[in-house]
């Protein structure tokens, strides 16, 4: 704002005729609003230029033109604007509802309850990663959720120097860690199968076996439609998700597209859409009976009353409270295509629809240990150290 001198007002008082000076301010949601301060009695101060020489004794112009107060600001302010601004009509890149639920559970229940009341240029850097590491100590959440939450504040101060609602962001100066202890449980085809022999009902075997074969994310496979299996062309179509009651995009744009459709699966799903009541092209491939069709099934309850018990009884170690559900089959697909079946890894990238090959390869794979064995193997025999040179 440019430099402002306001102007002087007189104003009825009990005690007589007072000058206040009008001049304006930022309020704490970043508004330019009214402000007056009381200068001193008229009688005191019969002519405004004595009642400007007060207003200059008292500093007052050099405290409202102060840089420093003219963005004032509270973060709650700030990070309420940032929800709106960034996930609005003047965002760039659109957010899917998942993302903003989740974007509004980070600013909403972590970042405003902490920083909320306080004024956003004041919050110091050293401050915010004391918070944050507590975040992991005492609350035990992890790393990679911390720096998600450290990415979002960082976001808000962007987006408010953009919309001059602030003039610096303190998190560029804090640091987080990202890596995650978290291993995906990989089960094999003989636990695959011997899952598949304990699920009796056909709707629950047929969700599986489709989920296995195609690694579809639990949010795709549930949105499926029967005018999504395109018999004819051997392949089904992904363009939508299950989320939150109703369809939604897809998560990335990658996602949208087609996975394969082997004669194996086409078979079991043929077979499977003759014994469903709901067999329409609109209606869901795996839907709630529960809901008569109307929604897909409960993802959550079917993990826990049958695909965990199914997969214990397989043999699969699965300790209390540690994850395993749908997704675990895609990372299983992943794992045994690229480290036993020898499949090129662009081509798990295209089944598994990623962006970026990295993410097939550091998410969706991991080390063979009999694979690494056989390759060591390899290299003592080329050495010349077989098992009859062991002494």
């Amino acid at each position: 704002m440019a430099y402002q001198r306001g102007s002087l007002k007189k104003v009825r008082r009990k005690e007589g005729d007072a000058w206040v000076l009008r001049y304006r301010v930022a309020s704490a949601d970043g508004r330019r609003v009214e402000h007056t301060t009381r200068i001193g009695l008229v009688q005191r101060f019969p002519k405004d230029e004595d009642a400007w020489r007060e207003v200059d004794r008292l500093g007052i112009l050099i405290r409202i033109n102060d840089d420093t107060a003219s963005s004032r600001i509270r973060f709650n302010s700030l990070a309420e604007h940032y929800l709106k601004a960034d996930f609005g009509a003047d965002a760039v890149r659109p957010k899917s509802e998942n993302s903003t639920s989740i974007m509004e559970h980070i600013v909403r229940d972590y970042l405003i309850a902490r920083w909320g009341n306080e004024i956003a240029e004041d919050i110091k850097p050293l401050d915010i990663q004391r918070w944050l590491k507590s975040l992991n100590t005492e609350s035990k959440l992890a790393w990679t959720t911390i720096a998600k939450m450290r990415g979002i504040m960082s976001r808000i101060y962007k987006v408010g120097i953009l919309h001059e609602r602030v003039t610096k962001n303190p998190v560029v100066h804090v640091e987080t860690r990202c890596k995650t202890n978290y291993r995906a449980i990989v089960i094999t085809p003989t636990q695959t199968f011997n899952i598949l022999k304990a699920l009796t009902n056909n709707l629950h075997h047929a969700l599986v076996l489709t989920c296995a074969a195609t690694a579809l994310r639990s949010s795709e496979i549930l949105a499926l439609r029967w005018a999504d299996i395109l018999w004819e062309e051997d392949r089904i179509r992904v363009s939508k998700r299950w989320v939150k009651g109703k369809d939604g995009e897809t998560k990335t744009e990658a996602s949208d597209g087609y996975v394969p459709l082997h004669l194996v699966l086409a078979h079991h799903l043929r077979q499977w859409h003759s014994q469903t009541p709901h067999k329409k092209d609109t209606d869901f491939v795996f839907p709630s009976f529960k809901e008569c069709g109307r929604v897909p099934l409960s993802p959550s309850i079917f993990v826990a009353d049958h695909l965990r018990p199914a997969a214990k009884a397989a043999g699969v170690q699965i300790e209390n409270g540690q994850r395993f559900g749908l997704h675990n089959l895609r990372h299983s697909l992943s794992n045994w295509l690229v480290n036993k079946a020898k499949v090129e890894p662009k081509t798990v990238q295209g089944i598994l629809r990623h962006s970026k090959i990295q993410t097939t390869l550091d998410l969706y794979t991991q080390e063979d240990s009999d694979e690494a064995r056989g390759a060591q193997g390899a290299f003592l025999k080329a050495v010349g150290m077989h098992s009859g040179a062991v002494q």
